[in-house]
C-alpha cells in the first residue's frame, strides 16, 4: 500500500495504528530504494516476504500482468499452469530481445529491471570476492561449457583466420566439448608434474604460439578451479604471453568465485597481462539450481557486449530470478560467512584426510596450489584396476556424491580426440587416487560424515581383498577331503 491508501484506511482503524503501519511500510520502501539506488548486494540479509513483495511489484510491470492486457502476438506471456506461474512469480517474458540477451523488452519492463539489477549485484559480488577491477558481466542462461562456447564464437568475428585454441589439459568434458562444438581445433598442452602437483607447461605454450602463428590462434583457454592433483594454471604468465602476442585469453573459472586464491590469480593476471573474459557457474558458486553462468571482464573494450549480442534470441529469466533472490536473502554478511566457513572446512577436511590416509597406508597428495580440491592416493589398491573402480562404486552406494576415484591408464575419446590416463589430467600419473572438495555450502558435519564413510569403505574393501586372497581354491579342498 502507498501513503494515499494508508490515509484512506484511517476511517477503518484508529489513526495511531495506521501511523505505526506507515512507518513499517516506509522502512521496507527505504530498503528497496537503497537497493535500486546503489545496485549492490545488501550488507544484511532480507526477509523472504520482502523479497517476494519486490518480485511481485516487478511482475506487475510486465504486460502479461496488466489489468487491461490485450495480447495479439504469439508470445504474450501466457501460462497454462497456475503452479508454473507461481513458481516463476508470473515473470513470463524472459530477458533480452532477439538481437541481444541484455536488451530491454518494452512489454517486459519488470523483467528487464530485474535482469539489469541482478547483473549489477552480481558484478558487485565479483568485486567483493577479489576481482576488484572487474568492469562488466552478463548472466547467461546456460551452464559453464555452453557459455565458454558462446565466448569462442564471439571471438571468431574479430579473428576470422584463427582455428586453434591453446588449452592446458584439464580432464573435464564440457570445457573440451565447448571448443570442438564451436568448430575450433584444441591444441592440448600436457601438464608438467612437479612434486605431486600437475602444473602449466609455459614453455610448451610459447612453443605452440610460435609454431602456429599468433594470428591463427583464437585464444588461450586457461583454467583456475580444478580437481587435484591438477592446480590452477599459471594465469599471470599466460596473461603475459597473451599480451605479448596479441592473443585473447578466456579463463574457465567454473567454481573459482568461492576461492580468494583463484580470484587473486585473475586480478593479478588482468593487471600484468591480458584477460578478455572469465566464466563461472552460478550453481557452484552461489548455491542456486543448475542452469546459469556469468561472463565477466576487466576490460572496457566491448567484449561482454559482443558476447551478449552473439546469443541468439531471448533467454530464460530463471537464473537471474534465482540469483537475485539468493543474493538478497544471503546478504554480503552471509556471503562472507559462507566463504570463511569454506576455508575453515578445507583446512579441517585436509587435516582429517591426512590422518585417514596415514591410517590406511596412503598419503594425502601435496597440492598446496589447489585451494578447493584435495587428493588421497589409492596405492594400496594399485595393480588391480577393478579394486580402484570398486572403491568408487562402494562410496557411491554409501551416498557419497562428488568424490572422484581416478584409476591409472583410463582412456576416453571425445569427438576425434583420444586421451590416456583420462581423469588424472595427464597420460600417466604416479598412482590412482581419490579426490574430494571443500566447496561453498558444505558444513563441518558433512566433512565428518565423509571421513567416516571413506574410512568404512577402506576397511570393507581391504577385508574383501584379504578374504579373496586367503580363500582356498575349491579343487584343492575337494582333493584334501578325498585323501582324508
Amino acid at each position: 500500500m502507498n501513503n494515499n491508501h494508508l490515509k484512506q484506511c484511517d476511517k477503518l482503524v484508529p489513526a495511531s495504528y495506521i501511523k505505526q503501519a506507515e512507518q513499517s511500510c516506509t522502512s521496507i520502501n527505504n530498503l528497496i530504494s537503497h537497493l535500486l539506488e546503489h545496485k549492490k548486494i545488501p550488507e544484511d540479509p532480507w526477509r523472504s516476504d520482502i523479497i517476494e513483495a519486490l518480485l511481485s511489484s516487478l511482475s506487475q510491470m510486465d504486460s502479461n500482468n496488466f489489468l487491461s492486457s490485450c495480447g495479439a502476438g504469439e508470445r504474450e506471456g501466457r501460462i497454462f499452469s497456475e503452479l508454473v506461474a507461481s513458481r516463476n512469480y508470473r515473470l513470463a517474458h524472459g530477458v533480452g530481445r532477439s538481437g541481444d540477451v541484455t536488451a530491454v523488452q518494452p512489454k517486459a519492463v519488470g523483467s528487464s529491471i530485474l535482469n539489469q539489477l541482478c547483473t549489477r549485484i552480481v558484478l558487485d559480488i565479483i568485486r567483493q570476492v577479489g576481482a576488484e577491477t572487474a568492469t562488466s558481466c552478463i548472466i547467461v542462461p546456460m551452464a559453464t561449457g555452453m557459455t565458454l562456447l558462446l565466448c569462442f564464437l564471439t571471438l571468431r568475428t574479430s579473428r576470422p583466420k584463427a582455428k586453434y585454441i591453446i588449452w592446458p589439459r584439464i580432464d573435464q568434458k564440457s570445457c573440451f566439448k565447448s571448443m570442438i562444438s564451436a568448430g575450433f581445433e584444441p591444441v592440448v598442452i600436457e601438464n608438467k608434474l612437479k612434486g605431486d602437483e600437475l602444473r602449466t607447461d609455459l614453455e610448451m605454450i610459447k612453443e605452440k604460439v610460435k609454431h602456429l602463428g599468433s594470428e591463427n590462434v583464437l585464444c588461450i583457454h586457461s583454467t583456475t578451479s580444478c580437481f587435484a592433483p591438477r592446480v590452477p594454471d599459471r594465469l599471470e604468465e599466460i596473461a603475459k604471453i597473451c599480451k605479448e602476442n596479441d592473443i585473447p585469453h578466456i579463463v574457465n573459472n567454473a567454481y573459482g568465485l568461492q576461492s580468494s586464491k583463484c580470484m587473486h590469480l585473475l586480478q593479478q593476471a588482468a593487471r600484468l597481462g591480458r584477460v578478455d573474459a572469465f566464466v563461472q557457474s552460478c550453481d557452484k558458486n552461489l548455491l542456486v539450481p543448475v542452469g546459469g553462468a556469468i561472463v565477466a571482464s576487466f576490460n572496457k573494450d566491448g567484449f561482454i557486449e559482443n558476447v551478449a549480442s552473439t546469443y541468439a534470441g531471448r533467454a530464460s529469466a530463471s537464473p537471474a530470478i534465482d540469483l537475485l533472490i539468493t543474493s538478497l536473502q544471503m546478504g554480503l554478511s552471509g556471503l562472507k560467512q559462507l566463504l570463511k566457513q569454506r576455508k575453515e572446512n578445507y583446512n579441517y577436511l585436509r587435516d582429517e584426510m591426512c590422518k585417514l590416509a596415514e591410517k590406511h597406508g596412503e598419503q594425502l597428495l601435496a597440492t598446496p596450489h589447489n585451494p578447493i580440491s584435495m587428493a588421497m592416493s589409492l596405492s594400496t589398491l594399485a595393480g588391480m584396476e577393478k579394486h580402484v573402480t570398486e572403491f568408487g562404486s562402494m562410496l557411491f552406494t554409501r551416498n557419497v556424491s562428488g568424490a572422484r576415484v581416478v584409476p591409472l591408464d583410463s582412456k576416453k575419446t571425445i569427438g576425434s580426440y583420444s586421451f590416456t590416463g583420462y581423469g588424472s589430467h595427464c597420460d600417466q600419473y604416479k598412482c590412482p587416487y581419490l579426490t574430494v572438495a571443500a566447496a561453498i555450502g558444505m558444513n563441518k558435519d558433512e566433512c565428518q560424515l565423509l571421513i567416516k564413510r571413506i574410512d568404512k569403505t577402506f576397511t570393507e574393501i581391504k577385508f574383501k581383498n584379504n578374504s579373496a586372497k586367503n580363500k582356498i581354491p575349491s579343487t584343492i579342498t575337494q582333493s584334501s577331503q578325498l585323501n582324508n
